[in-house]
């Protein structure tokens, strides 16, 4: 059996045909997207696009929403709120997780006087 993992979501292996019939959409709208900076592909030396799993999502998305009656400015607006909720939500997780391990318990330096050891522990507070 192999140990073979195809190309992660972000790869750009896709052409630009193959990127269009993934996601239902004509060759030249891909283009038109690339231009107003709705989706970014990746390129070529020569110059050819090259299309991610992630991007054919997006592409999708923006069908959608057009299919909805949204406008491409709107489509950009609605995919930058998408981002922003987002990088959002990752920030809420990484303050969640640093907000629980403040919340262990934790020893503080020992002192010494007199030949004891006196060792002083944070409480945690009540919630």
């Amino acid at each position: 059996m192999s140990d073979f993992q195809g190309p992660g979501p972000e790869a750009k292996v896709f052409v630009i045909s193959v990127a269009a019939e993934l996601s239902g959409l004509h060759p030249q709208t891909l283009r038109t997207y690339d231009r107003l900076g709705l989706v970014a592909p990746g390129r070529t030396g020569g110059g050819g696009r090259r299309y991610s799993l992630r991007d054919i999502e997006l592409l999708r998305t923006v069908a959608r929403l057009t299919a909805e009656g949204l406008g491409l400015e709107g489509v950009r607006r609605v995919i930058d709120l998408e981002n922003q909720v987002l990088a959002l939500q990752e920030r809420v997780a990484e303050l969640n997780a640093e907000l629980a391990a403040a919340r262990l318990p934790q020893n503080l330096p020992a002192l010494i006087a007199d030949n004891q050891v006196v060792i002083w522990r944070k409480l945690s507070r009540p919630r």
